[in-house]
């Protein structure tokens, strides 16, 4: 049997490239908060999302199958000389469950390692 090659999909059949990950944590309620950058949305390129279903979460999908989570957020951040490029896509997701955590992070290092990213630490100000 072949490993699954994790893939993000916002929209059925259409992979997306996920540029940066943070990992944030509220002291204050326990919950995990993970905010997924995009530089490149493949599913708006050529409107290739209105001939896909929207599956009105992200999915992360590798060897040990689909996680389906609803984001809290999607932000679009427009640029360029006209202010009409899309510079970057931002995916807030909340995760409040150990278990739930766990399966998330296994998934993100399996995607870091099959995509060439690598974890740091952010500097504290």
């Amino acid at each position: 049997m072949t490993a699954q090659t994790p893939i993000v999909q916002f929209y059925e059949g259409i992979p997306e490239t996920i540029s940066n990950v943070s990992l944030r944590h509220n002291p204050r309620t326990g919950d995990r908060q993970v905010v997924l950058t995009f530089e490149h949305m493949e599913a708006i390129e050529q409107f290739k999302s209105f001939r896909n279903q929207f599956s009105k979460a992200l999915k992360l999908i590798d060897e040990e199958g689909t996680i389906t989570i609803e984001p809290e957020g999607i932000r679009f951040i427009f640029g360029g000389p006209e202010g009409d490029e899309l510079v970057r896509v931002d995916c807030t997701l909340v995760i409040d469950r150990d278990d739930h955590w766990q399966r998330f992070m296994g998934f993100m290092h399996r995607y870091a390692e099959a995509n060439g990213l690598a974890y740091g630490e952010t500097p504290q100000s």
